[in-house]
């Protein structure tokens, strides 16, 4: 007798399409956003010519903006456990389907690079395909056919409402309160940030901070030390403290393309969606304000020092990080700055000598910040995409560049130390060359390691974090206070 087998029944649910959003969901970041800061970076000339399309429609806006610039969708930042729950329900055979917001012609890149979607559905330069709106844009494609929807905004709350299971990706908080106020409970919630205070602790770089503790040098080295200078140069670091941060955030926002495309960097909030650009400018805004509301309490000098670093931070993000030299010289320039800041808030002048020896140490440490970059990338056999200009042909040019200042700010204090000016602060001047070695052998410390590459990029996190720094430090302090 022959035997029948009877195949189990698919679930509803894999019958069921499911469609979900690009923005905030599939992708952690809004590509409309990074799309405008790659924009700003490359084709600056081209923002004038926004406000004109905002005027059209958001859609035209959005289609304008994809025209001018090819967002490299293969280094999104993906919601790894959406996207795998995505193939996972592909390889069942679900019909999947991208509906979004952001301009069709980049929605379809992500689709084609994706490879798991059945088809697209997006703003045509016409119709902002959001909310009421893209869910009309679903039943003319899906007819009454039932369907599961996944989202992360407010504007999804229509579709939401309107599917058979509902589910979420990083939900806002206005979603949730949305979702709340209509008895609307999630049965997926693919939730992929970490905490938000340490993301944006981790976006302000508080252990760059350390690098403005040089507006302290003028008083400390001129032996000036009184209440009313301590006060300004604690306020003067303060105030240097949050511009940095600001800084910092805007040229993370300037190069997420260029990050995301790095084994480290990409893991950086705005590269890697943790943190929005929107909440990255607000935070900039605050602190910009409250670093100028800071000068006010300081003498009129600073203020001027503090303008120019700024605009010094900002014309390095956006364009002077790209021209060879020109880079470190501004980077060895911005510390200069910061002893000039430090000696304007205190009446403290800064001797050639200091001005000498910062110029040449600093110009080192920033090569060898470039020096780190391009020997990891030899190591590793990736060419430099960062849009620096720097070659792995040029390491040995650029070590010979690092070293030879390394070294001429060494010869700077010996040169100091043996002068009449030093006798003026100092009264056993010489204990004073015992630091000599110590410089001597912490700078080729540095080199030697970034030559093997084990040197973090950052030379600045290297000296908080490496022991023999630390000791190298604390020996120094010592023998300057016995000289003294």
């Amino acid at each position: 007798m022959a035997t029948t087998i009877l195949e189990p029944e698919a679930p509803a649910a894999v019958l069921r399409p499911l469609c979900v959003d690009l923005d905030g969901t599939l992708v952690k970041s809004d590509t409309l956003v990074d799309s405008l800061l790659v924009l700003a970076r490359t084709r600056p000339r081209r923002l004038p010519a926004l406000c004109g399309r905002l005027f059209r429609g958001k859609a035209a806006f959005k289609a304008y903006v994809t025209e001018s610039v090819s967002l490299d969708v293969a280094h999104l930042p993906y919601n790894r456990k959406l996207l795998q729950f995505l193939q996972q329900e592909r390889a069942r055979g679900r019909a999947i389907y991208l509906a979004t917001g952001a301009d069709l012609r980049l929605a379809r890149r992500v689709a084609d690079h994706l490879g798991i979607f059945s088809g697209v559905l997006g703003s045509d330069g016409a119709t902002n395909l959001t909310g009421k709106r893209k869910l009309d844009g679903l039943r003319a494609h899906l007819g009454s056919e039932a369907f599961d929807y996944i989202g992360n905004a407010s504007p999804d709350l229509p579709l939401l409402a309107h599917a058979s299971e509902a589910m979420v990706a990083n939900p806002s908080a206005a979603l949730r309160r949305g979702l709340r106020s209509r008895g609307i409970v999630p049965t997926r919630v693919f939730e992929e940030r970490p905490h938000s205070l340490r993301t944006m602790l981790k976006a302000v770089r508080v252990h760059q901070w350390a690098k403005n503790l040089l507006v302290f040098a003028p008083m400390l080295l001129a032996h000036r030390f009184t209440h009313g200078k301590v006060l300004h140069s604690f306020m003067a670091f303060c105030c240097f403290s949050l511009s940095a941060s600001a800084a910092y955030i805007v040229n993370d926002m300037f190069d997420i393309e260029a990050d995301r495309r790095h084994a480290q960097k990409r893991q950086r909030p705005f590269a890697s969606g943790d943190l929005s650009a929107l909440t990255g400018f607000g935070i900039v805004a605050v602190f910009l304000a409250l670093a100028i509301c800071g000068t006010h309490y300081l003498p009129f000098r600073f203020g001027g020092w503090l303008l120019l670093y700024l605009a010094t931070t900002m014309a390095y993000s956006t364009y002077l990080k790209r021209v060879v030299l020109v880079d470190v010289l501004v980077l060895s320039g911005l510390y200069t700055l910061r002893l000039l800041g430090g000696g304007a808030a205190t009446h403290t002048p800064i001797s050639h000598w200091l001005s000498g020896f910062s110029i040449f140490l600093f110009l080192s440490l920033a090569i060898v910040k470039r020096f780190a970059e391009l020997e990891n990338m030899r190591i590793l056999g990736s060419k430099p995409n960062n849009g620096r200009g720097y070659l792995v042909a040029d390491i040995e040019q650029i070590r010979t560049f690092g070293t030879a200042s390394a070294f001429a700010a060494v010869v700077v204090f010996a040169n100091y130390i043996g002068s009449h000016d030093v006798t003026i602060l100092y009264r056993h001047t010489q204990w004073l060359w015992l630091i000599l070695p110590l410089m001597v052998l912490w700078l080729c410390r540095v080199w030697l390691l970034a030559s093997r590459g084990e040197l973090n990029e950052d030379p600045v996190v290297f000296a908080l974090t490496d022991k023999m720094s630390l000791l190298i430090g604390a020996a120094v302090g010592i023998i300057t206070f016995i000289a003294v």
